[in-house]
């Protein structure tokens, strides 16, 4: 590996260990065994450089998220519980990693490039979660399918995880998740006149 790609692994190393904004240049030059000067001719500035590691953090957590979420359920197990147990699941194995997306989001609220490149793994995220819901191929999706139940899914798993963040002892369990999904659909649903 050269120096770019050095200084890229130990800035994603960095991120899980110490969060976006806690990560210095000399954090990611100790991890990466390169210099201080690398990172400016490579990358231009620390924040490109931990702008790129977050995307790159985020794809390889992408990937990781799309095969546990489509991973088989437990035998006679309810499939949307299943799901939300291993979504559960990732929020544990992968915490650095969703609390890094987090504190991300925060940071782009000063740097538009990283706006940018968030909102298009939003739409990416989107596109899969209503992939996965409806079993079809993300360039077979719809528009509206994406808009509607793609962002809905992602907006229930982001409230789940502020709540499982804040305060695990009383967030819900996938049993309790499932229960209020479908009591919402429930309420929605007019009744025959």
């Amino acid at each position: 590996m050269g120096h770019k790609e050095d200084l890229l692994v130990g800035a994603k190393r960095a991120l899980l260990e110490r969060g976006y904004a806690r990560t210095t240049a000399r954090d990611i030059v100790a991890l990466s065994g390169t210099n201080l000067g690398s990172i400016g001719y490579h990358y231009g500035s620390t924040e490109a450089l931990m702008t790129a590691a977050m995307l790159s953090a985020m794809e390889d957590w992408g990937d990781r998220i799309g095969l546990a979420l489509t991973g088989p359920g437990a035998p006679g197990e309810d499939p949307l519980i299943g799901f939300w147990r291993r979504v559960l699941g990732s929020l544990a194995e992968d915490r650095a990693l969703w609390m890094a997306s987090v504190e991300v989001m925060v940071q782009a609220e000063h740097n538009p490039q990283l706006r940018e490149q968030l909102a298009d793994g939003i739409q990416q995220g989107r596109r899969g979660m209503a992939s996965l819901i409806t079993g079809r191929p993300e360039d077979e999706l719809d528009d509206e399918t994406v808009r509607t139940l793609g962002a809905v899914q992602m907006a229930m798993m982001s409230g789940v995880l502020i709540q499982w963040f804040t305060d695990p002892a009383t967030a819900p369990t996938p049993e309790q998740i499932v229960a209020g999904i479908r009591a919402l659909a429930e309420r929605a649903t007019p009744s025959p006149a």
